[in-house]
């Protein structure tokens, strides 16, 4: 079906809320592994988001033109036009876009939304996210409520982060992050409320727990789910409110902490550098068992089935689905996609 509009993209995070489930959220960066993260979604029947970093972005426009917008406006353009033949509901996200990067990669899509909808088209992307955790909250909140405004004005869900997500992702590296910014206080998420509640639309917030970018061996990374829950009591309490919540730097989670997250209402959690080995995997595999036939050695031809690209680039386009297909089973989303045949 085509990609979600805002309807029907609140109707996907209403279900998962209620039915304490949750989306995985794809990174992107080319057409191959757009294909892999439909085909995913699509073999396990669930709904699912798909999503362009700022890297991702500039690595889709190529090593020539390095432009972050025109390369994740591709990307989007691709899923829009491949998701019409896939019978799940895809929602397209961009992530982490840092404070210095907001005026060059965040507003310019909002802006090319903007035209899209004067001229009576669907949006460009359904949501975008904005991270402030490297500052104060106050200094966060100053800039998520003005960008709030303006997704709000064109039905774009917005995503926030308070607190730091550690490791690195993307070339940002929170890597010497203190302890204790690893940890989203009570305090903070009714602050993150207190902020944008009431300017319309809709959001999503990365609050974190302990959750450290890049990969990890299951039991390495020290992840506190209990965290959520006391802020989602906090709102509850005094608000009778409760968050949208995203789990970031998944890797190395067990199954447990990541069924008691979804619990606490988690709702979309990003899944990328797993992604990418289960991509390259496969790629690795066939260089390794075809290494005489890709190379023109001593005066040899090679083997052209074995070095056109097409060759081992669709087997990594099934190993990453095989990956989605494994994390919609980890998130409870397997079969439940909401499209109507």
């Amino acid at each position: 079906m085509p990609v979600v509009n805002f309807k029907e993209y609140n109707e996907m995070l209403d279900a998962a809320n209620k039915g304490k489930y949750a989306y995985p959220a794809i990174n992107v960066s080319n057409m191959e592994t757009a294909n892999a993260a439909l085909l995913g979604f699509a073999e396990a029947k669930s709904d699912g988001i798909i999503q362009v970093s700022t890297g991702g972005g500039q690595h889709a426009s190529g090593s020539y033109v390095k432009d972050m917008v025109l390369g994740a406006i591709t990307l989007a353009e691709h899923v829009r036009r491949m998701a019409d033949r896939y019978p799940v509901r895809i929602a397209l996200h961009t992530d982490h876009c840092q404070p210095g990067k907001v005026d060059s990669f965040m507003k310019p899509l909002i802006a090319e939304t903007a035209k899209r909808r004067a001229a009576g088209l669907p949006n460009l992307f359904n949501s975008h996210m904005f991270d402030g955790s490297e500052l104060s909250l106050e200094e966060n909140m100053k800039i998520a409520k003005e960008l709030m405004v303006l997704c709000a004005a064109n039905e774009i869900i917005l995503e926030v982060e308070a607190g730091v997500v550690g490791g690195e992702e993307d070339g940002h590296d929170t890597s010497n992050t203190p302890a204790d910014k690893l940890y989203t206080t009570p305090e903070d998420m009714l602050g993150v409320y207190d902020a944008l509640n009431g300017l319309g639309g809709r959001y999503m917030f990365a609050a974190t727990f302990g959750n450290v970018h890049g990969v990890y061996k299951p039991g390495n990374v020290k992840l506190k789910p209990t965290i959520l829950k006391d802020g989602q009591d906090a709102l509850k309490k005094k608000y009778n409110a409760r968050f949208d919540l995203v789990f970031h730097g998944g890797s190395g989670s067990t199954q447990e902490e990541i069924f008691e997250t979804l619990d606490y209402g988690v709702v979309k959690m990003n899944v990328d550098t797993d992604t990418q080995y289960a991509f390259s995997r496969p790629v690795t595999d066939h260089i390794f068992k075809n290494y005489d036939g890709l190379l023109k050695i001593d005066g040899e031809v090679g083997n052209k089935k074995a070095y056109d690209p097409r060759a081992y680039l669709k087997l990594g386009e099934k190993g990453m689905a095989q990956r989605i297909k494994e994390a919609c089973d980890n998130l409870r989303s397997t079969g439940k996609t909401l499209h109507k045949a």
